[in-house]
């Protein structure tokens, strides 16, 4: 049994408490800390799960999850510090924020506190999110896999350095909007072929969906799955030499870059996050 406190009812909060019971977590074993009170009963009617206040909910805590902005991290992970200082049981605190060094969750805490890093992104909100799981210095393999439990309830789960992190916020954190913009620009061009929009969108959603069922089936990677839809002077053929001569892989590769940079930015701001959050 893990008890599991979930700070910030915002949708990444709320797509986490609805993986947890979807996955069979007891209620409870979950609790939300929310600061508006409507939004706070919500959940708490919604799931069966109890909603309190940041220092009642921690206590005991195994797993203290911070899932508000990133902006807020340090403030509210100094609460959290605050209100398990004096406690004996330990609880390893995890924060979902983008750009926030565990070093930065390590400062506002007790020494030797275990924290955990995680990068998920938007498609957790159905079930089929991409998390990127770091160890901070103190936190020990078992809390990885806690907390690799705990992820795996929303989606795939990998488990990378700290130094790559920046990468991953760039490839699958920002990711889904890349697969956005490509599906809304197939979407236009279908319609500007005559397709009806409705019929356009759920020719590129299904094929997205498929596409993706396929890379990740296991065996061939993109290239060659490419390669096999790709027959010599065939449609496909026409489009990806047309993609390829604007450009594409170019712009994808400055759109990580960028993505990235800012990730690197947001990771200097966070040093100095120590504005009180309104979180209680």
């Amino acid at each position: 049994m893990t008890r599991i406190a979930v700070v910030g009812g915002g949708r990444i909060g709320e797509a986490l408490i609805a993986g947890l019971r979807e996955a069979g977590t007891e209620p409870s074993d979950i609790v939300v800390i929310e600061a508006v009170e409507a939004r706070a009963e919500q959940l708490a009617k919604k799931y069966n799960i109890l909603s309190t206040s940041l220092d009642i909910g921690c206590e005991g805590a195994d797993v203290i999850v911070v899932a508000v902005k990133p902006q807020d991290v340090p403030a509210v992970v100094g609460r959290i510090g605050d209100a398990i200082s004096d406690s004996v049981h330990e609880s390893i605190v995890v924060s979902l924020a983008a750009g926030v060094p565990t070093t930065v969750l390590e400062n506002k805490l007790s020494a030797g506190s275990p924290v955990v890093r995680v990068m998920p992104n938007t498609a957790m909100l159905v079930g089929h999110g991409v998390s990127a799981l770091c160890k901070g210095r103190y936190a020990r393999d078992e809390h990885l896999e806690q907390v690799s439990t705990i992820m795996e309830s929303v989606g795939l789960v990998v488990v990378v350095t700290e130094a790559q992190m920046d990468a991953v916020t760039a490839v699958s954190g920002s990711g889904p909007a890349y697969f956005f913009l490509m599906a809304e620009a197939m979407v236009d061009a279908g319609v500007e072929r005559g397709l009806p929009r409705d019929v356009a969108l759920k020719l590129a959603a299904g094929t997205a969906l498929g596409a993706g069922a396929m890379l990740t089936g296991g065996g061939e990677g993109p290239a060659e799955l490419r390669y096999n839809v790709s027959s010599p002077g065939g449609t496909t053929a026409a489009a990806i030499r047309r993609l390829e001569a604007g450009g594409l892989r170019s712009a994808v590769a400055d759109a990580v870059e960028a993505a990235a940079s800012r990730s690197r930015a947001l990771a200097l701001a966070s040093t100095d996050g120590d504005d009180d959050d309104e979180i209680d």
